[in-house]
């Protein structure tokens, strides 16, 4: 496993400039290649993303149907505290003593062991796989109290980049203004099941403001996914992946 530095976005280009050990010559290399990367579904939000011999996971849960992870980690990413999206038995079984782990501070201690915390807009870089933290909230779906589901500072989304492709996990959240802002994305994971995240309406429309080479649907719950593909072809070039559980996506 290489060597783990954690910064602030706003400090990157500094960091680089005053400090280029920072990037660890010879870990990351200093051309970026391009890559092939494999995401395979394991069902509503969970994900296991394979490229340059590195296995990611995201947000494996506890309940409900569930693709098993085997594979060892190299890295895993929680977004949020909930049962559906963090599960300390099926992280642990794919968990080894160099797997870097990365939740909210509200999964911490129900994760245990050795988890870092990355805030939105931090960045860590393990090897040749860059992660950055993004915002992801809700602003339209609330609880019967009046409170959000998720709200602002309770998750993240994750941006994964591996050489040349970034992926984009947008964890429970509406279309919030920072989708805008995320720049250059091949792959988009967006949830579309409504109540706790947008639905398919609102996930299109998050779909042509990133405008992503690609985007998967997950969390879908009852919603109708060729509903949410019609919305998003037929007003954009972005194709729409439509993934049952344990199927896999290639992208060269």
């Amino acid at each position: 496993m290489g060597s783990l530095e954690v910064f602030h976005r706003s400090t990157f280009t500094l960091a680089v400039e005053i400090l280029p050990q920072v990037i660890r010559i010879g870990q990351i290399r200093s051309r970026m290649i391009k890559v092939t990367v494999t995401i395979r579904s394991l069902g509503h939000a969970s994900f296991q993303i394979k490229a340059e011999g590195k296995v990611i996971y995201i947000d494996l849960k506890k309940y409900g149907k569930v693709i098993e992870a085997t594979e060892k980690a190299d890295v895993l990413l929680v977004t949020h505290a909930h049962a559906d999206h963090c599960s300390a038995e099926k992280i642990n079984k794919v968990r080894t003593k160099d797997t870097a782990v990365f939740a909210p501070k509200q999964s911490v201690s129900k994760i245990g062991g050795t988890v870092k915390t990355l805030k939105p807009n931090e960045e860590v870089i393990i090897g040749n796989i860059k992660v950055r933290a993004i915002e992801a909230y809700n602003i339209h779906r609330f609880r019967s109290t009046g409170k959000p589901w998720h709200p602002k500072g309770y998750g993240v989304g994750y941006l994964i980049t591996i050489e040349d492709k970034t992926i984009y996990h947008a964890g429970d959240t509406d279309f919030i203004p920072e989708m805008k802002k995320l720049g250059h994305i091949d792959i988009a994971l967006l949830p579309t099941g409504d109540k706790y995240t947008m639905d398919n309406i609102e996930a299109a429309e998050a779909s042509l403001a990133i405008n992503p080479k690609f985007v998967i649907p997950m969390h879908c719950w009852d919603t109708d996914p060729q509903e949410f593909k019609k919305r998003v072809e037929t007003k954009s070039k972005v194709e729409v992946v439509l993934l049952k559980d344990g199927e896999e996506f290639k992208i060269s």
